[in-house]
């Protein structure tokens, strides 16, 4: 029998931080298959997404994994504004998480450790691994290559509010000028600071400790990374990576061998209209995060690298 999600507040790190909420899925009865930390997305995406977060968290608990989702600094019902929270703060975030999940029993310290990540959370866990001190496996939900795309992906909300205004014409530079300066930005509801805009746009989808030179490629201090599951969703049968995911795909490959890149027949649920479900993810995903042992054939309408 899976137990009820639990919903609290967790002490931050440091105190004078406030406390986070979190919702904690504890798996169900028997052994505990792994621990899994929750990072939602960037702003308006993680509201969007919560639906869909909280499904997967519900099927990985009842397939036998522990689950903590986690609202980060200024984000949700958390402590602090938007505004305030800068990236470091984020990443940790995601520690405290996981230590907490840690500490919870010896079954718990034991259990494999999965960041699951989706969009520019995928960048966070990547972030956080390198200062964790346990094996990392990765679960990536639509994964950013780079935080500058998402970044900019934001920046044009304004811009496009502001071209209905007929005030766009040089927006972007000037919003980018501002930011550079230490300003903060209005932009859809969210207070954006210059600390978490560069935050944001030096982040990339790295696996920790990997170097890439010129002439080869080559993985360094890569012990902490187990396996990664990068899942990309779309609703054509003929989608196809994008260079840059091409190019992050072999970098992750160069770190470990475990990479597994699937398709997934869904909309874009974190940035749809209504709030959306991705059934054939949340089946696709309980199944891969399983023990290699006790994994099977993940049915896919597509395969990918």
């Amino acid at each position: 029998m899976t137990p009820a999600p639990h919903a609290f507040f967790l002490p931050a790190r440091p105190p004078s931080l406030g406390q986070r909420f979190c919702i904690f899925h504890a798996a169900s009865d028997g052994p505990v298959r792994g621990r899994v930390v929750y990072i939602h997305p960037f702003a308006e995406e993680m509201n969007k997404s919560r639906r869909m977060a909280a499904l997967q968290s519900r099927a990985l608990a009842t397939a036998g994994f522990s689950v903590l989702q986690i609202d980060l600094y200024g984000c949700g019902d958390s402590s602090g504004e938007f505004g305030d929270a800068g990236w470091d703060d984020w990443v940790t975030d995601v520690m405290l998480a996981v230590d907490w999940l840690s500490e919870r029993d010896t079954a718990h310290a034991e259990a494999p450790l999965w960041l699951w990540g989706l969009r520019a959370g995928c960048l966070i866990a990547c972030q956080a691994a390198t200062k964790l001190k346990v094996p990392s496996n990765f679960c990536f939900w639509q994964p950013a290559i780079s935080g500058k795309l998402i970044l900019q992906q934001f920046l044009r909300l304004k811009l496009a509010a502001d071209m209905l205004g007929g005030n766009s014409k040089g927006m972007m530079d000037e919003m980018k000028r501002a930011l550079a300066q230490g300003q903060a930005l209005e932009i859809a509801g969210y207070s954006l600071s210059a600390a978490l805009a560069t935050g944001l746009e030096n982040a990339t989808l790295s696996p920790p400790g990997f170097v890439a030179s010129p002439a080869t490629m080559a993985a360094a201090n890569t012990s902490n990374i187990a396996r990664v599951e990068w899942f990309e969703l779309s609703q054509r049968a003929d989608a196809k990576l994008t260079p840059a995911t091409e190019q992050g795909l072999k970098n992750w490959q160069a770190a470990t061998a475990q990479v597994r890149h699937s398709w997934v027949h869904g909309p874009s649920f974190w940035q749809t209209q209504e709030i959306e479900e991705a059934p054939e993810l949340l089946a696709m995903t309980t199944t891969a995060l399983q023990p290699l042992s006790a994994a099977v054939s993940m049915p896919s309408p597509a395969s990918g690298a």
